[in-house]
């Protein structure tokens, strides 16, 4: 799409699920908005990522996350319901549950889950072995967090650009920003591949490109690309039930029988090739987790970049020496979960509204 003007009341940097869903908070708003992207919408770590709505463990995450996490799952049904309606487009939310082999539910669990209202059942080896045959008996308990649901993030992308093209939101796709306009302490715009374009509020929102986005006027930001490597299996439907986690690898089930595997956990740079290695490890731990994959195709080989921070505590707010800058990044490995509460969140303070919670423990 080619831009109408050059000048706009918010840019916004970075179009994936996070720059999507600030862009259509800050346009409900009545704000004239743009995106640029440097590639295509939605395909990178919005993309590349399973789709789980909840941390793998959550109750080993700061309080700014499950903050972010819970708002965010109560949102999701509504977002998906408004998508639907407004492109044709069904992400697929689906709450599977998510079971979590061999762990017991102990005191600093339980405290967790009535702080934020989250289900939580002590399941059996016999109970997993009834319900869902084909995960490996474990040896202990296992803890069932039964409303844990998914998402199919890439039709989610899809859809989120469809409905922004529909209110009028100017994306620019391959429009990559090659600097950041400064004047007396106070953003004026950008530059990109194609051009300049001015206003007085823009907003970082580019994935683990970030921090490089921001060092192109000499700012600091700390995120960094983490790679992780999936695999996807295409087998039945109603083969597998639940989201499956142990020792850090999941088993996603979707509702037309693909199964995803992931994730690696490497820190090799801007980096998205896939290796023989991680495929194998993957193969491994899904067949470990579900002896019968052994007898499916992998289908699909993947990697993504996740936007690393040291404690996993995303950036959202304004620059603290630079007007009309702020930042919404480094959202690390649940990105897709805290997606929506984080723009709701960065839309608030750019407004200057009261938000549904602290802001301090996400400033920059």
């Amino acid at each position: 799409m080619t831009a109408r003007s050059n000048r706009f009341d918010c840019i916004v940097v970075g179009g994936g699920m996070l720059g999507m869903l600030t862009a259509r908070g800050l346009k409900n708003a009545g704000l004239d908005v743009v995106i640029l992207e440097r590639g295509d919408p939605g395909r990178e770590s919005s993309w590349a990522g399973g789709g789980i709505l909840s941390p793998l463990i959550p109750w080993r995450y700061p309080d700014a996350i499950s903050e972010l996490v819970v708002w965010s799952q109560r949102y999701y049904p509504r977002l998906v319901e408004e998508l639907l309606h407004d492109t044709g487009i069904d992400a697929e939310w689906v709450q599977s549950g998510m079971l979590l082999l061999n762990m017991k539910i102990d005191p600093d669990i339980r405290q967790w889950a009535d702080k934020y209202t989250s289900v939580l059942e002590t399941v059996p080896p016999a109970w997993v072995r009834e319900s869902d045959p084909e995960i490996v008996q474990p040896r202990e308990d296992s803890i069932l967090l039964p409303e844990v649901a998914q998402i199919r993030n890439p039709l989610l992308c899809t859809a989120l650009a469809q409905a922004l093209h529909k209110q009028g939101i100017e994306f620019l796709e391959q429009t990559e920003v090659t600097g950041l306009d400064i004047a007396s302490g106070r953003i004026q715009g950008v530059q990109t591949s194609k051009g300049g374009y001015h206003a007085d509020r823009v907003v970082i929102a580019s994935g683990a490109w970030s921090s490089r986005v921001m060092q192109l006027a000499g700012l600091d930001l700390a995120v960094e690309p983490v790679r992780g490597q999936m695999i996807m299996f295409e087998t039945r439907p109603g083969l597998l039930r639940h989201i499956t986690l142990h020792e850090d690898y999941y088993l996603i089930p979707r509702q037309n029988g693909l199964v995803l595997i992931g994730s690696t956990l490497e820190y090799t740079g801007f980096n998205k090739e896939t290796t023989p290695e991680a495929r194998q490890l993957l193969i491994e731990r899904a067949t470990s987790l579900a002896p019968v994959l052994a007898d499916y195709e992998v289908i699909r080989h993947w990697a993504g970049l996740r936007p690393g921070t040291s404690d996993g505590i995303p950036f959202i707010g304004k620059h603290p020496g630079i007007d009309g800058l702020y930042v919404n990044a480094g959202h690390f490995r649940n990105g897709v979960v805290m997606a929506p509460a984080s723009a709701q969140l960065l839309v608030d303070i750019m407004l200057e509204r009261d938000s549904f919670t602290a802001i301090q423990p996400y400033s920059l």
